[in-house]
């Protein structure tokens, strides 16, 4: 586990994203999956603009979607996919055979969960995942009590999950589950990159690096992982021993 601390959320990004540019020169072909929400929205400007200008080249990297909400998809404002279109898919005009996302309205989600274990069985393992952290340890949507050994699964989604993605939304949204890639997919990623800011994220980080490998707290798994890199801005690291 590498931990490696930022004085800025800016400079935070920016080590995220040379990281993550590094292993698109070694590996124009990687298996890439990027995470939503508030955290990576600067590390993705920086790996668009740095694509833009030909420093790092998308075309030939394939994509996986980590998680969206249950009957959503990319034209849902406040999607995870929506998200990821909107910050990066778009912008860069990857192609749509390049992307593999849950079909998060489809009638049969245990068939669409089988579908992308599938499609990682037969083209990862994911060379490199990218992953936020929720105040309650989730990452993806692998909420407390989530099995270690779990692959793509639905999930009832926690109070404070649902209470915090409220703010991705115009109007107040009635969340109830996730589809998600499971915990053992993120463990099978030859590498994962955690990414976390703000005094909010402080205690949970502390829980997740120092604290119990408990699956009440799905993050600590991470600990157990051979190539896992943590991205923290001063404040998110601020409860570390180590800091």
């Amino acid at each position: 586990m590498k931990i490696n601390i930022h004085d800025t959320y800016n400079e935070m990004s920016a080590a995220t994203a040379d990281f993550v540019i590094n292993h698109i020169r070694q590996d124009p072909n990687i298996l890439l999956c990027l995470p939503s929400g508030d955290t990576p929205t600067r590390t993705l400007k920086i790996l668009v603009d740095e694509a833009r200008s030909g420093k790092v080249d998308f075309s030939h990297a394939h994509f996986v979607g980590l998680d969206e909400w249950v009957g959503m998809d990319r034209y849902n404002e406040g999607s995870c996919q929506h998200y990821i279109y909107s910050n990066f898919f778009s912008p860069l005009k990857i192609a749509k055979e390049k992307i593999t996302f849950f079909d998060a309205k489809a009638e049969d989600l245990v068939a669409e969960c089988k579908r992308v274990d599938q499609f990682i069985a037969d083209k990862g393992p994911i060379d490199l995942v990218v992953v936020g952290v929720g105040v309650n340890g989730h990452i993806g949507l692998n909420e407390p009590g989530s099995s270690f050994d779990s692959l793509c699964h639905t999930i009832d989604l926690e109070e404070t999950t649902k209470k915090g993605a409220q703010k991705y939304f115009s109007d107040t949204k009635a969340l109830q589950d996730g589809i998600t890639l499971g915990l053992a997919h993120i463990m099978n990623a030859k590498t994962v990159v955690v990414i976390a800011n703000g005094l909010t994220k402080a205690y949970i980080i502390h829980q997740i690096i120092e604290g119990t490998v408990t699956e009440s707290v799905p993050g600590s798994v991470l600990q157990r992982h051979s190539n896992c890199h943590f991205f923290l801005d001063q404040d998110a690291a601020s409860l570390l021993k180590a800091n």
